[in-house]
């Protein structure tokens, strides 16, 4: 009989999961408490208007990731530049209000030097700082713990980075990445995103924006391929306890847990066996930490580790959506500097605005990350701040009228990547044969992104495969999980194989 495994959690990580299981052959049933598969990635209607609850983009080398978008067949849905490109804004005179930040085809890491030699907003001894930590960085090995130790920003002061070249480049790059204020950020995860993203292949920061709602790109895609894969998909089903060994063996001599649930889903057909409770013989446990802390059984890990787990906190993200009567900009993005905006996007076509009868009206989207100072602010003090601070980067938006304001906060959006963080991320396995972890915030060598949420997943059935089908197989070989190690899937149902063909 196929191994049954349940996946509790349907973000990217137990969405992941659960098609890379269901792909190579196991009986998979996926348990999300909200109505909609995505997680943090996910997208509501206001007005006729779809709408992201925040934005997200990926880079290049974003492996993992762009290999889900391939297996959900959205690739063409989340484009990539052909080279990275970002425009900066600032406010003050004309001449001073846009820099462009475009990458040469040079190799990396000497494809982005030009671009930097003309940033206008540092000074030519701050430009020519920039090589010292780029260069010092290309050393780190961002697995070192004592990496994990230090302040970020204190690593760059070291290295000749003054005050206003961290505020003004380097800030551009990782508070966006971490959700964390710059100086304050794990140097370890800060050198995984400069190594990776700047230092790397000269595409590697070339940068993908969804052009289809989110919800829509992760969630509906998922639950169409899942049923494809004849997986089982609750919704609205929260779990209240993973059992280990209650289960009379006379009944089921092949369960090894026992998954109760406190609101059994309405979304199966009768006879679908959710009523109160799954055997099952593998457990992907792919929901944030302090959702995870209570679920975790007795002995599955050291004692003190669970608790530990609340030393990692929660950092906000808040999403500020203003709809303009008239176009201010023609930037698909741009980042800003010496302003309270960092990232704008252009939400109109997305949204659906261009094509619900508004007219010429712009949709813009100010992504704050880090947003501690924001997350409890009423929506109408944001407006007075922000409406303000676009017209500062956007002169046409001096003469436009704001039609809608509003605001969507994600107040736990990632943990706070700050130093110490590292040793806190639990390891996929457990002590339990068969229970797995999954998460961008456990141990995936990378920062709470969505790239990190999909190689969680992805280890999670790698794990599996090891601890729970092949017992005594030694650890895994590979540390760079990727959509080669499981198998492609398939357009029609599996629910005939003997084992999870999962390869590491």
């Amino acid at each position: 009989m196929s191994p049954r495994v349940v996946v509790i959690g349907g973000g990217l990580a137990g969405i992941t999961a659960a098609i890379a299981l269901a792909s190579s052959g196991a009986q998979v049933t996926l348990l999300e408490a909200r109505p909609r598969l995505g997680g943090a990635t996910c997208s509501f209607t206001r007005d006729g208007l779809v709408i992201d609850t925040g934005q997200h983009i990926y880079l290049g080398c974003c492996s993992a990731y762009r290999g889900l978008l391939g297996k959900l067949g959205m690739t063409a849905h989340a484009p990539l530049q052909d080279r990275f490109d970002v425009t900066v804004l600032a406010p003050g005179s004309p001449g001073r209000l846009a820099a462009r930040l475009r990458r040469t085809a040079l190799p990396g890491p000497l494809h982005m030097l030009p671009a930097l030699g003309r940033y206008p907003f540092l000074s030519w001894a701050e430009r020519a700082a920039v090589s010292r930590p780029a260069l010092a960085m290309r050393r780190l090995d961002p697995a070192d713990p004592a990496l994990d130790a230090q302040r970020f920003g204190d690593w760059l002061a070291a290295r000749g980075q003054s005050e206003r070249a961290r505020r003004a480049l380097w800030d551009l790059f990782t508070v966006s990445a971490l959700n964390i204020a710059g100086d304050d950020a794990s140097l370890a995860l800060a050198a995984t995103v400069v190594k990776t993203g700047l230092l790397g292949k000269n595409n590697a920061a070339d940068i993908g924006i969804p052009a289809l709602p989110l919800g829509e790109l992760h969630g509906d895609a998922a639950a169409v391929l899942l049923a494809k894969l004849g997986a089982r998909v609750a919704l609205g089903t929260k779990v209240s306890a993973i059992e280990v060994g209650a289960i009379d063996v006379s009944e089921d001599p092949g369960a090894r847990y026992r998954v109760r649930l406190a609101h059994p889903s309405a979304d199966l057909p009768a006879g679908a066996g959710l009523p109160t409770e799954i055997d099952a013989d593998a457990i992907v446990l792919a929901v944030p930490h302090e959702k995870a802390a209570p679920l975790v059984p007795p002995d599955a890990l050291p004692p003190g580790t669970v608790a530990a787990w609340s030393g990692l906190g929660a950092s906000p993200i808040v999403n500020v959506h203003v709809i303009y009567d008239r176009p201010v900009t023609d930037l698909p993005f741009a980042a800003a500097i010496d302003s309270p905006v960092q990232w704008v996007f252009d939400r109109t076509h997305i949204s659906g605005l261009h094509t619900a009868g508004r007219g010429q009206s712009q949709y813009l989207a100010i992504s704050l990350s880090a947003a501690d100072d924001y997350a409890e602010v009423p929506a109408a003090r944001l407006r007075e701040q922000f409406v303000p601070a676009l017209a500062e980067l956007f002169p046409a938006a001096r003469e436009a009228q704001v039609t809608e304001f509003f605001v969507t906060r994600e107040r736990r959006a990632t943990f706070r990547q700050v130093p110490g963080s590292g040793a806190l991320r639990p390891k996929t396995g457990t002590r339990l044969p068969g229970l797995v972890l999954a998460g961008a915030w456990t141990d995936t060598g990378w920062p709470d992104t969505m790239e990190g949420a999909v190689r969680s997943g992805l280890s999670a059935a790698i794990e599996l495969r090891r601890t729970l089908l092949s017992p005594g197989s030694g650890p895994a070989r590979s540390s760079e999980p990727t959509w080669a190690a499981v198998p492609a899937a398939s357009s029609e149902p599996n629910t005939s194989a003997s084992t999870m063909g999962v390869r590491q």
